[in-house]
């Protein structure tokens, strides 16, 4: 009797151990995804050998570049500037080049953490909550968004716009690039915007800014202005939920 209670104390013993075993390597599993987790949450800032660039990275930022104040926009031949506004201040800025453009806007971000991860998750979910399609993929840029944008068309039915997302963690700054027209319908033929993209300067400047905060804009002191009232209606290349920003003047550079 003696041993066979000895017994069953030993095996409870032993399913203890067992539980706590498995409660233990259960835990232990739990730490590592939510390390894992926390760890791609705090992502560094990749390296840039190709750009874009941050102003201390560059002798003479203006040579070949349109100062804009917080971007340094490289200038091509036969390319249309544009400035986008919200409120009074310019935000974004757009080359257009043919039959494509890239919107490009600069954000303050935090010092050792990159967030083009986050603002990836955070556009994806915004579009597929309007209706529409976005994958994630890795282009000649880096990780980006391909998406196709409801949008309403000038007849007044529905349709959808196709439009790649990109984006680049800088030193306190986050770049983001939305290419639209062929640039997005045949990334092929998007290698002049890219290179644009990776040869933007970015100015983030030593004031205190919030993460996420626009990097304000200016316009070149030679800035040739178009009225508003002048450009075609409904032209507006990023409208039907890619960016909500008031069109604003067109300025014409030719390189």
């Amino acid at each position: 009797m003696f041993g066979r209670r000895r017994k069953r104390s030993e095996d409870a013993v032993e399913l203890i151990d067992d539980v706590t075993s498995e409660q233990t390597e259960d835990s232990l599993a739990d730490e590592d995804v939510e390390d894992a987790e926390a760890h791609r949450v705090r992502l560094e800032p990749e390296p840039r050998p190709d750009g874009p660039w941050d102003v201390s990275e560059v002798h003479e930022a203006a040579e070949g570049r349109v100062d804009l104040g917080g971007i340094y926009v490289p200038g091509v031949e036969g390319m249309e500037l544009r400035v986008e506004v919200a409120g009074d201040a310019i935000v974004a800025a757009t080359v257009v080049l043919r039959d494509s453009a890239v919107q490009l806007q600069a954000f303050a971000a935090p010092k050792r953490e990159g967030i083009w991860h986050e603002v990836r998750d955070e556009i994806a979910a915004g579009i597929t909550q309007q209706g529409g399609v976005v994958d994630e993929v890795q282009g000649p840029l880096g990780w980006e968004l391909r998406a196709q944008v409801p949008v309403a068309l000038p007849d007044g039915t529905n349709g959808v716009q196709l439009v790649r997302f990109v984006g680049c963690d800088g030193p306190r700054w986050f770049l983001r690039g939305v290419i639209s027209g062929q640039g997005a319908v045949q990334p092929q033929t998007a290698g002049l915007l890219e290179q644009i993209f990776r040869d933007t300067v970015v100015v983030r400047g030593e004031s205190p800014m919030a993460p996420r905060d626009p990097i304000v804009l200016k316009l070149p002191d030679d800035a040739q202005m178009v009225a508003e009232g002048l450009q075609e209606e409904g032209q507006s290349r990023f409208a039907g939920g890619v960016e909500r920003l008031q069109r604003g003047p067109e300025i014409s550079e030719v390189r």
